[in-house]
């Protein structure tokens, strides 16, 4: 080790020595990582964490999604999958079609539906509850996630109850999890920039509370690479790492980068590799409660997620099923499925271990 830091800052030295000696670093060091420090300084760190806890082993699952509709009360800047009713490209699905499509799919394989869509006008908690307890009815075994806390917070206004009671009547009527989006970065300033009507920071941080205090885990996110800073990010980090430690409900943490295309946020440049995978390595590092660090492979592109592997990661979503249009509506990857069989490929060729989890990343 003293070979590989000898030329480093006093403070990546400092930065090291926590890392290694198992101290958690703060705020003030995960920036100083962001403005000082190289990709491959953050990625040597994130490497040994991540095999520290996993070695070469690599999770996927075999998953689908269902977006039920992109018609969306809300107009937030940053997002192309938006659409208003009579829009071109805009769709909306009843129940049947739905388990028309689940019929189509080899469900038999899957583990995981991850059900998701805009908050449309129309659609409310009764029809989630009829939908939910249908497909639970003939797929029994399936593991359900679904909405953002951005979702629930809709229910709740809608039928004027509470978060609490939306959760419980969601889990009764077979929601397993709850996805992590909708938190972008969480700092009302920037989100009355990016989405003035979506969910407030504190109620998105509340929702997930609440769902982990009855017992339904939930992902994390952070939508970056727009108008926010390095401080915003590690802000963000922080209040994901704080209630980690009240909670632990936590399964995972999922860096979304920005993606320009088909948005009204009019910024036409993205990150860089170099700063996206960077940016993968120090969540690693400062989120060091939060088990599960995923390169969503949709989002990022199958090559850059292999990168990110070595950047800190250890997740990389499932086989998908061409089942979603949320980024490649962005401009990133069109049809994204893989098959079981390419994931293990993909990920034996870069020295890494495929390992099949369910979605509490339990081995298979």
């Amino acid at each position: 080790m003293k070979e590989l830091i000898q030329y480093r800052t006093e403070e990546e030295v400092k930065i090291a020595n926590a890392v290694f000696e198992n101290i958690r670093i703060s705020t003030e060091q995960a920036v100083y990582l962001y403005e000082h420090s190289d990709s491959i300084f953050c990625a040597w760190l994130a490497n040994n964490v991540k095999e520290g806890k996993f070695g070469k082993k690599v999770f996927y699952n075999k998953n689908i999604h269902i977006e039920v509709s992109n018609i969306c009360i809300n107009k937030c800047k940053f997002c192309s999958f938006y659409r208003k009713k009579g829009d071109e490209g805009a769709w909306e699905m009843d129940i049947c079609e739905i388990m028309d499509i689940l019929a189509e799919k080899n469900i038999d394989e899957i583990t995981e539906i991850h059900i998701t869509g805009g908050l449309h006008p129309e659609k409310k908690l009764s029809f989630y509850i009829e939908l939910f307890k249908e497909i639970k009815a003939k797929y029994p075994k399936i593991h359900l996630k679904a909405f953002t806390a951005v979702e629930i917070e809709y229910f709740a206004k809608s039928d004027k109850l509470s978060f609490e009671e939306i959760l419980k009547i969601l889990k009764t009527s077979g929601l397993n999890s709850l996805a992590g989006g909708g938190a972008e970065i969480l700092d009302d300033k920037i989100r009355e920039k990016l989405c003035p009507k979506k969910t407030k920071s504190q109620v998105w941080l509340d929702i997930h509370n609440i769902a982990h205090s009855l017992g339904i885990r939930t992902n994390s996110t952070m939508l970056y690479g727009h108008i926010e800073n390095y401080s915003d990010r590690v802000f963000h980090m922080q209040q994901l790492r704080e209630l980690q430690d009240k909670t632990g409900g936590f399964n995972c943490f999922i860096p979304l980068k920005y993606k320009s295309f088909g948005n009204s946020l009019e910024i036409t440049t993205e990150i860089s590799l170099s700063e996206e995978l960077k940016n993968y390595a120090i969540a690693r590092l400062f989120l060091d409660n939060i088990p599960h660090i995923k390169a969503y492979w949709p989002m990022c592109g199958k090559e850059t997620a292999i990168l990110a592997l070595s950047f800190g990661a250890d997740d990389f979503d499932g086989t998908i099923g061409n089942s979603t249009k949320i980024y490649s509506m962005a401009g990133s990857v069109s049809k994204p499925e893989l098959s079981e069989d390419q994931i293990k490929e993909l990920l034996s060729e870069a020295g890494f271990k495929a390992v099949e989890r369910n979605s509490d990343y339990e081995i298979l």
